[in-house]
């Protein structure tokens, strides 16, 4: 099967980073253009100057959909990621740009299955139940269609790329929801990734930016949020400074600019107006929860609920 301009693909590799232009990649981002991607290897290498370039717009996960507009004889093909808007962009999703080996057809021939989300941190899918490794890498929120019953604490999932079911640790996945998920759900998972790496572009667990922490939370639960933060203010509901309350977010922007920051309420203000926060900080280079510094709370401009 071959994938083909003016078609819908489907990512294959567990990370794919989506990069603004082909000529901006460096020498030090062959892990992340690899057939089979090391993003952990390939961030352990950038420096902290390297991890916030702009050169990386986003990252999508095993299984994601996207529409390929062109494709080039270098092997690079300009897409739009469906499962991410980006509204101020184009109206489809997320532009850019990524190696078209990092790619697959979508199956439709396969039979309806189940629909698992990845619920671990990392997992990795083996080639038979506690077998050899074949996909290693695959992040938490990744959803994966099941292929059969689990066996002796292994389930068989369908991935793009295979002909045949791969196996994943049965406790590693679970039943994709079909409920809005409760805030404290998600700040709970927002709260496993403390210490990950900042990223400019990140949305995996081995590195993240601000507006991707706080989409990749809640697409643990099948909520789609738009990729960047000033999309994620217009995607969701104000509620009055003051009212917020844990799983709510904070919207930060200088005079004049536009939205640039967000973070995760973590607790209710207190009576003196402090607030805490759980953000992928570009300064200190990790997501951290902490008091709101006087900086930030300098731009502060509103909070919003995210309404399922």
């Amino acid at each position: 099967m071959t994938v083909r301009p003016g078609q819908e693909a489907v990512v294959r590799v567990a990370v794919a980073t989506l990069w603004s232009r082909p000529e901006a990649v460096r020498p030090v981002d062959a892990p992340a253009l690899a057939r089979r991607t090391d993003i952990p290897g390939w961030i352990s290498r950038l420096t902290a100057d390297q991890r916030v370039g702009d050169c990386v717009l986003s990252q999508l996960l095993l299984g994601e959909r996207v529409l390929v507009e062109e494709i080039r004889p270098d092997g690079w093909a300009r897409l739009i990621a469906l499962e991410q808007p980006a509204a101020k962009l184009d109206p489809r999703g997320y532009p850019g740009w990524l190696p078209v080996d990092q790619l697959a057809e979508p199956s439709d021939t396969a039979p309806p299955a189940p629909a698992l989300v990845v619920a671990a941190t990392v997992t990795a899918l083996h080639a038979a139940p506690a077998g050899r490794v074949e996909l290693p890498g695959v992040i938490l929120g990744t959803r994966l269609a099941g292929a059969g019953p689990a066996e002796r604490g292994w389930r068989p999932v369908r991935v793009p790329g295979y002909d045949h079911p791969l196996w994943v640790a049965d406790d590693h996945v679970t039943v994709a929801p079909t409920r809005p998920p409760q805030p404290a759900e998600v700040l709970a998972v927002a709260n496993r990734l403390r210490d990950v790496v900042y990223l400019w572009g990140g949305v995996s667990t081995y590195g993240i930016d601000c507006s991707g922490l706080v989409h990749l939370a809640w697409r643990r639960f099948g909520v789609r949020l738009p990729r960047d933060a000033d999309d994620q203010a217009a995607a969701t509901t104000p509620v009055a400074l003051g009212t917020e309350r844990p799983g709510d977010l904070y919207f930060f922007a200088r005079p004049g600019r536009r939205i640039h920051h967000i973070g995760i309420v973590t607790a209710r203000p207190g009576r003196r107006g402090d607030r805490r926060m759980l953000h992928a900080c570009y300064t200190k280079r990790r997501v951290l929860e902490e008091p709101m510094p006087a900086e930030r709370a300098a731009t502060l401009v509103g909070v919003h609920r995210v309404l399922c």
